[in-house]
């Protein structure tokens, strides 16, 4: 039975294991058909692949990587109780390619001296973060690289990002952003 503070793995190794988040009032997972979509548009298999989720939250995104395979998945937390909640999740799933670090996520994304092929950025909802971090993920995205964006309103491509795909649940708009040299011409 689900409990109120746990969310489903959707898919790969992991598929149907319920994992706990802390109980804290911002914190929002990742609805499951937003994970299912997002998913299909990354494709079910992330083998190989890094990944960072910046503002891992309940670790719904991250650990839903893992679970498909991907190599390593950095989750980067500010909050003790989900740092410790991210830590025990990852106990329980034996999660070796899992690494939790606990930090402030833009000071992550300055300091990290490393490329991830994808990047999960879903930053507290109404924060207005992620207009100000996606300059800062251009040198962290390996060539190639998506990040998902999610939060209150889509935001518009530039000359730097472009929309690959987009969609709307309810309040939340989700994007699959690329860098514009990249996917400007498939868009």
């Amino acid at each position: 039975m689900r409990g109120k503070n746990t969310v489903r793995i959707i898919g790969g190794a992991w598929r149907s294991r319920l994992i706990e988040f802390a109980s804290n009032p911002t914190l929002r997972p990742t609805p499951d058909r937003v994970r299912e979509t997002l998913f299909n548009w990354l494709g079910q298999q992330l083998d190989g692949l890094s990944c960072l989720d910046l503002f891992a939250g309940s670790g719904a995104l991250g650990f839903e990587a893992a679970s498909r395979g991907a190599a390593r998945v950095v989750m980067v937390d500010n909050d003790d109780d989900v740092y410790n909640a991210l830590r025990a999740n990852a106990a329980k799933l034996q999660a070796a390619s899992v690494e939790i670090v606990r930090g402030d996520g833009p000071r992550f994304i300055r300091d990290v001296g490393e490329t991830f092929d994808r990047i999960f950025l879903d930053p507290p909802f109404d924060s207005g973060l992620a207009p100000q971090l996606l300059p800062q993920l251009l040198p962290r995205l390996a060539p190639n690289g998506l990040v998902y964006l999610e939060g209150p309103r889509a935001l518009p491509t530039s000359e730097d990002w472009a929309a690959v795909r987009s969609s709307r649940a309810g309040r939340v708009h989700y994007q699959l952003l690329g860098r514009a040299s990249e996917y400007g011409d498939e868009c």
